[in-house]
């Protein structure tokens, strides 16, 4: 696949220089340092140094206070709880933390996590059913509830409560319930509003402490949960994130949580963990649960205090994640034959494929495969019952929530972000629905939308990279949405006949400019030995690294991709 290379635009010299100078560190840092907002020496310190103290006051956010008195009474009248989430991993984190905490002081409490299947995503009467069956007298919703009106009403004909804890899109009318904790809210002054839901679950843990003068350390205990979810859920990472992902990443590396602890087990042992082993290890594990079966199973490593239980329960949920990548694979290869043996598919500017054998627990993994190969705004639909259930996922720049809002009047339940999103159609509606949508996006779509990009940095020459570079560099992480790894760009470089093909798909080479020589790696890049062999001059973008081996440590260009020259 081609990309466009794309520059972040060059901040002003003098913004550059001035900070520079007040940190002491070279103009390529500097540069990268503007480019993400951080211009003073004091934006510099928190970012490099972030502090648990710099934590917003939660109370700040709008219902704050009415849900944690509400929360008081349920515990003083010791009346049942059911701490409610998502099967995802923000959701079964989410519920993690809000009911390991509260259980603390009420014993009257139970979680509750809906089948993906049986319930689907969200707020479900089932679980509202099943609340007022065992006397449940508050539902605290984490994850999920904003959009939820009808629900809540019918939750409150029954004589149960509603906190709801979310960070989705509210629509024109906020549910009626004790209190929606949601920083996108209109009239909520809360200054950061990209908190994850888990993110949104441990404010309401952190305002229960501070309102009851409890030490801050029985919250901090939460905090590799957070990471997890922020991790997982691709919330952005700068602001207040970026102070629970680094004091989540530094618990997670120092002492787990016991259910985390054995998770890792069953994936590389490092010594140091990052936000893309989260992404690549742990959440795949955890969201194994809900995909293949019940995803309470997660919830019950993520709450186990016993290490050889929490043990026993990350081994069932590393079996479901290998089921989970067969099937995941087996559709994929399906829905790719679909697109490649439809010319009419072919020439679209979207997918939409439906199967009706696909499993509802693996379409938006599936989704997220074909927007990797064909680079169009995708949907996959699952048929259950009648209905066709949908996991949409977009390319960079086009809003894929509002282009399914777009097709409303053929849409039966829809939510999202911009970028994923989840659906559900009537099944005769799924030729009228894939033309609809069609028709949006070729009305709203950008060309430049349409070709994957690579955006960089800064271009730098091979000589200015260094090893106190990378460990600057280093010191930048957690990387995540808003706060990417760094990509540079070289041009005019040459191989000097070194390239090889390693595994039928991967790039090794050593690259030089003028005579400065830097191995480097390019996993799936093989279909560019042509360009890199014969002393080519060729163009790169990439990432550094240090490559450690037979006992020896060097700098690695990660390459990305390459460009004849």
């Amino acid at each position: 696949m081609d990309f466009r290379w794309t520059a972040k635009p060059i901040p002003p010299e003098e913004k550059v220089k001035r900070l520079a100078d007040e940190i002491h560190v070279s103009q390529t840092i500097a540069t990268i340092l503007v480019q993400r907002g951080i211009e003073t020496y004091e934006q510099a310190e928190k970012f490099f140094r972030p502090k648990f103290e710099d934590l917003h006051d939660p109370f700040l956010i709008l219902g704050m206070d009415k849900a944690i008195a509400r929360i008081q009474q349920a515990i003083d009248d010791r009346e049942k709880m059911l701490i409610y989430g998502d099967y995802d991993v923000d959701g079964t984190t989410s519920v993690s933390i809000v009911y390991s905490f509260f259980r603390n002081f009420n014993q009257n409490i139970e979680y509750y996590i809906p089948d993906r299947y049986k319930e689907g995503y969200g707020v479900s009467k089932t679980g509202i059913d099943y609340a007022a069956e065992n006397g449940v007298k508050l539902i605290i919703a984490l994850d999920c509830g904003t959009r939820s009106n009808a629900l809540v009403d019918y939750a409150s004909s029954l004589g149960i409560d509603f906190i709801i804890c979310d960070h989705h899109l509210p629509g024109e009318t906020i549910p009626n319930a004790v209190a929606l904790l949601n920083p996108k809210q209109n009239g909520c002054e809360y200054p950061y509003k990209e908190l994850s839901g888990a993110g949104i679950g441990f404010k309401l843990v952190q305002a229960y402490t501070e309102k009851n003068g409890l030490p801050y350390e029985g919250i901090q205990e939460y905090l590799d949960l957070v990471a997890v979810s922020i991790a997982s859920d691709l919330v952005d990472i700068r602001g207040e994130n970026r102070t629970l992902a680094y004091y989540g990443l530094k618990k997670l590396n120092d002492r787990p949580a016991v259910g985390l602890d054995a998770l890792l087990e069953g994936y590389t042992q490092k010594s140091n963990y990052s936000i893309m082993d989260i992404v690549f290890g742990i959440g795949p594990r955890i969201n194994a649960a809900g995909r293949i079966g019940d995803a309470k199973a997660a919830v019950k490593v993520l709450i186990e205090k016993d290490f050889h239980t929490a043990r026993q329960l990350a081994k069932v949920l590393q079996e479901r994640n290998t089921e989970r990548k067969e099937l995941d694979n087996d559709i994929t290869r399906e829905a790719v034959s679909l697109i490649e043996n439809n010319e009419v598919q072919s020439r679209k500017l979207s997918t939409v494929l439906q199967g009706k054998d696909w499993s509802k627990g693996v379409i938006g993994i599936v989704a997220s495969r074909l927007v990797e190969q064909f680079y169009k705004p995708t949907i996959v639909f699952s048929l259950n019952d009648g209905y066709l259930t949908g996991s949409a996922r977009s390319v960079k720049d086009f809003d894929i929530h509002e282009a399914i809002g777009a097709c409303g009047d053929l849409v039966e339940q829809f939510g999202g972000h911009k970028y994923a999103a989840g659906l559900s159609i009537k099944e005769e509606n799924f030729e009228a629905f894939a033309e609809k949508f069609e028709q949006v996006v070729r009305a709203n779509i950008s060309q430049h939308s349409l070709v994957p990009e690579i955006e960089y940095d800064l271009e730098i020459r091979l000589e200015d990279i260094n090893p106190k570079m990378l460990k600057l560099i280093d010191q930048m992480a957690p990387f995540g949405p808003g706060n990417m790894l760094p990509i540079f760009r070289t041009n005019n470089l040459n191989s000097h006949g070194t390239a090889r093909v390693l595994k039928d798909k991967h790039l090794k080479l050593q690259i030089s400019q003028n005579s400065t020589p830097l191995d480097g790696i390019g996993f799936g890049l093989s279909h560019h030995l042509m360009h890199v062999s014969n002393h080519s001059i060729f163009h790169a973008c990439y990432s550094i690294e240090e490559n450690t081996y037979n006992g020896r440590t060097s700098l690695q260009l990660r390459l990305r991709d390459i460009k004849p020259a």
